[in-house]
């Protein structure tokens, strides 16, 4: 399996209150299927190999990590873009479909009303049935080789879905990660091999991480993060309804309903959405993906720590309010601790997060010459 390890460290891919990646609901209840037994390696094998490119389901969304209430698409809730904020706390529905590396569509599915994001090669639109608004938008070409049909399915792989989040877990497997089998599972309806990843630190916050695996097609179906002292999952994801088959291509046109407000807006690459295709540079290895040119990383494995520069923390930690008040002040800035991550904003604007707790944090903004302890 090509995997770029140095660039989805867990500092990286598991600052949820920087990449917010959105992580969706429990395993179905039922009997545990009966399973031709499978090695920890040969089910990572599977997930190499599988052949899904298209596929369609209902994922759903639990998060506990401590925070209060982040909804933001309640009525009056604005654009239809979801914030991959609100994703951090409560439960949501979404439907997911994919066609191949350039077309998705995602339906968040809220208390009161609907979003849709689609998206169609360089084409997307967000509706929000709230405030019946659109927004038009062309995202940045994908270079020819990139979308090329041996080209990674970007789509699968950023889109916030079970399989993205597993990707991104397994490129974590190294000596810092110990991996077993653990009991196979019921998922959308599927038998499902266990794929059990523990963290071999005493410093970070989680626990243990499940994944569920398809026992037919090889595609993750569910995701389950456990963080330390907590018996609920911090955060669990897995499909309540799954479909391997190429979606309806009318799904991936979209035209604004009547008396829509329709805007138009222009997206650079650093501002598409991250589950959106993102088109590769020369300078670019592995699957596409967030990008911060200026981040450093500082330790190795579950223990690492994400260090941004100044001016580079997420607009939703400043603007949504319920998430602004979870700050807590501290020696030298604000931080956000939860049970599964930690983040520092500093008083000059650098931003450091890890799956650690906040003292980590502090050591390392204190080694290099910041008062934050």
């Amino acid at each position: 399996m090509a995997r770029a390890k140095q660039r989805w460290l867990p500092a990286l891919l598991i600052p949820l209150a920087l990449l917010a990646a959105v992580l969706v609901g429990t395993v179905q209840a039922g009997a545990t299927p009966t399973l031709p037994p499978k090695s920890a390696e040969e089910i990572v094998a599977m997930i190499a190999r599988t052949e899904v490119r298209a596929f369609s389901g209902t994922v759903l969304q639990s998060s506990k990590l401590g925070l209060p209430d982040l909804n933001v698409g309640a009525p009056g809730g604005g654009q239809g873009e979801p914030s991959l904020f609100e994703f951090l706390t409560g439960s949501h529905e979404a439907r997911i479909y994919v066609a191949g590396p350039s077309k998705a569509r995602l339906q968040v599915l809220d208390r009161m009303a609907e979003r849709d994001v689609v998206v169609n090669g360089t084409e997307a639109w967000f509706y929000s049935s709230a405030d019946n608004s659109a927004v038009h938008t062309t995202l940045p070409a994908r270079p020819e080789a990139a979308s090329s049909p041996a080209a990674p399915d970007d789509n699968a792989r950023n889109l916030p879905s079970p399989e993205a989040l597993a990707d991104r877990f397994l490129e974590t497997m190294d000596d810092h990660t110990e991996v077993s089998v653990g009991e196979p599972a019921t998922v959308a309806g599927r038998g499902a091999y266990t794929l059990m990843l523990v963290p071999r630190s005493t410093d970070t916050l989680v626990d243990r991480i499940a994944i569920n695996v398809d026992s037919e097609t090889g595609f993750p179906l569910g995701v389950t993060v456990r963080a330390k002292g907590q018996a609920d999952p911090a955060f669990s994801a897995s499909f309540s309804s799954f479909d391997p088959g190429v979606p309806d291509p009318a799904l991936f046109t979209f035209t604004p309903p009547p008396g829509a407000t329709v805007k138009e807006a222009a997206v650079t690459e650093k501002e598409a959405p991250t589950w959106a295709p993102r088109p590769k540079t020369s300078e670019s290895s592995g699957p596409a993906g967030p990008r911060h040119p200026s981040k450093e990383v500082s330790g190795q494995g579950w223990d690492s720590v994400v260090v941004l520069p100044a001016g580079s923390a997420p607009q939703g930690l400043v603007t949504n309010p319920q998430l602004a008040q979870a700050l807590q002040p501290v020696a030298g800035g604000r931080a956000l601790t939860t049970s599964l991550v930690s983040v520092l904003i500093l008083d000059d604007g650098r931003v450091f997060a890890g799956m650690v707790p906040l003292e980590r944090l502090q050591d390392v903004a204190g080694a290099r010459g910041t008062a934050a302890g």
